[in-house]
């Protein structure tokens, strides 16, 4: 067991003891246990056994409770808890909003055991009969379970991309030579996916026959020409059928959204998709330049297609370097040299190192002392690495009054700034407004970090106004940050095509804490692809002398001296 497993199981185990009514005080040394071990800079598998025990935070009782781990891949207390505890429950506390207290009290005196119950009881004020709950509490309550509801049966692209891709492959070689190829909105690398769809050039029982085969497939129904599966029980598969000769038109028309067929035909493209031989053929026969998958979507893209001026879209290849990334001096997992090394092996030209500042306590923020320590420490290793370079920079908070966290004269230290909000993210569109504007409009902030701060199928954003954003940020020579990370892929893809309109460049950047987080500049290219955007429009894109030359502009433009 890793640490984060270990610290992941005494944290269940402290909220499964307090909803129990377990002594707070043995609860909470749990509680204390799994932060302690987060931070841990070593592994607790490879310490020596008596060690472990000296670390602080760690007691007897959770020193022989992480052996016991280590030991035996299991925890038997948190396993007594599991039993005694209701399914419901468990996953009533996957919900935001709810500390083990105010479940216990939900649980013991209105006896609500499900999700279902709960949103029951919402419906009928039963909540606001409880002690320390209240009318905003119970909304909240309410509307978290119909978030959460609405999406425990979807997925992040990046968490389906391998399966896929792999099921693709499988389907390939058991139906060779008939063709096969995914569609649907996996095709189109929608950022959220319902379902896997493919399309398989064979009659209908026989993708039947043969998908039953398959391990961990489940036939859920079959209708016609499609069937809909369940892989290990929870992502929907949908396998379509067809005749050989009818391939390329299925093709075509499973894998647009359909605002985008209902543009094409409307468009007089209806009479070339019958029994095309290729996707390219029925653009051709429509003077249209091809469309790819990602664009389907119903934009501008038929007229864009029609005028044969597509843009040339953005791939992972393009970007030149890393930026926004975090490493050990705040909450990042390894050391500048080791995170620059690897963006170097990795074919990049240079890495913009963005630690917290100092708000962000929670994650190590860096104080004004730090960043002339670390600002040393790069210095150093640019004299060591070049012609590679590590970039000054730092996310700042953005704080409640909308100001920047550091002052001006350590500000100006810094090659870029990138501004993201972080707390108190439960704010009005006006609020919101206000504090973003009020950072786009200070001449230290480079780029905008995560515009809406929300973790998809799990948080909304907080609500802001996309166009007044981009405007502000088109004014103040301010890029937008489209962070990569697939939980994350703000601003929304569907939102670029206006900033490409207002000359406002974008920024994929993959908000790393680790070497591994580099690749999901995968994603954030994807989604950057969808809205239309080129290497012309990342600032990632552009190479290190190219990112040197701007900046310097940049800050001559704002009269910044450092």
């Amino acid at each position: 067991m890793d640490n984060y497993t270990i610290a992941d199981n005494f944290s269940l185990l402290s909220k499964l003891m307090e909803i129990n009514g377990e002594n707070s005080f043995k609860a909470k040394s749990f509680s204390s246990a799994a932060f302690t071990i987060e931070k841990l800079p070593a592994q607790l598998k490879d310490m020596p056994r008596d060690e472990i025990f000296r670390i602080k935070g760690i007691g007897e009782s959770t020193g022989k409770a992480i052996l016991e781990m280590l030991d035996t891949n299991a925890f038997s207390l948190l396993e007594q808890y599991l039993l005694i505890t209701p399914p419901g429950i468990l996953e009533i506390m996957k919900l935001k909003g709810l500390g083990p207290k105010k479940i216990a009290t939900i649980w013991k005196e209105l006896e609500i055991e499900s999700m279902g119950e709960l949103l029951y009881a919402c419906n009928e004020n039963r909540l606001m009969l409880l002690k320390g709950f209240g009318a905003k509490t119970q909304e909240n309550v309410r509307q978290n379970i119909e978030f959460y509801l609405a999406n425990r049966h979807r997925f992040l692209f990046a968490e389906v991309d391998a399966l896929g891709h792999s099921l693709e492959g499988k389907l390939k070689d058991l139906f060779a030579p008939a063709p096969v190829s995914l569609t649907g909105a996996f095709r189109r690398n929608n950022p959220i996916i319902d379902e896997v769809e493919i399309l398989i050039a064979a009659p209908a029982e026989a993708v039947v026959q043969q998908l039953s085969a398959l391990p961990g497939l489940a036939l859920s129904e079959t209708q016609q020409q499609h069937s809909t599966w369940q892989l290990d029980e929870k992502l929907k598969i949908v396998a379509h059928s067809c005749e050989p000769k009818d391939f390329y038109a299925q093709l075509f028309a499973t894998t647009g959204a359909a605002p985008f067929i209902d543009k094409f035909n409307a468009a007089g493209g209806a009479s070339f998709i019958k029994e095309a031989v290729s996707e390219e053929a029925i653009f051709s026969a429509a003077d249209m330049a091809f469309i790819p998958p990602c664009l389907r979507e119903g934009g501008k893209e038929i007229d864009l297609a029609k005028n044969k001026q597509l843009p040339e879209l953005i791939t992972p290849a393009d970007i030149k370097g890393i930026i926004h990334s975090h490493s050990n001096w705040s909450d990042g997992e390894s050391s500048l040299k080791e995170m620059a090394l690897a963006a170097k092996a990795k074919g990049f030209e240079y890495i913009v190192i963005s630690d917290h500042s100092r708000t962000a306590f929670y994650a190590n923020g860096l104080q004004i002392e730090r960043v002339l320590q670390q600002h040393a420490e790069i210095d150093a290793l640019n004299k060591e690495l070049a012609p590679f370079k590590i970039f000054k920079s730092i996310e700042s908070d953005i704080l409640n009054d909308g100001a920047l966290d550091y002052p001006d004269e350590i500000l100006a230290k810094f090659d870029l700034v990138i501004a993201s909000v972080h707390a108190n993210l439960k704010m009005t569109e006006e609020k919101a407004m206000a504090r973003l504007l009020k950072a786009i409009e200070n001449p230290y902030t480079t780029i905008l970090g995560h515009m809406t701060g929300r973790l998809l199928l799990s948080r909304n954003g907080y609500p802001v106004d996309h166009k007044a954003i981009i405007d502000a940020c088109a004014a103040n020579n301010v890029v937008i940050e489209l962070n990569a990370h697939p939980r994350r892929l703000d601003i929304d893809w569907t939102w670029l095509p206006y900033a490409i309109e207002k000359n406002v460049l974008i920024s994929i950047d993959p908000d790393a804490h680790s070497i591994q987080g580099f690749d999901d500049v995968k994603y954030g290219t994807l989604a950057a692809q969808k809205g239309g955007i080129t290497k012309a429009n990342n600032l990632s894109s552009y190479t290190v002398d190219m990112l040197e030359t701007y900046l310097q502009q940049r800050k001559q433009l704002k009269n910044i001296h450092s």
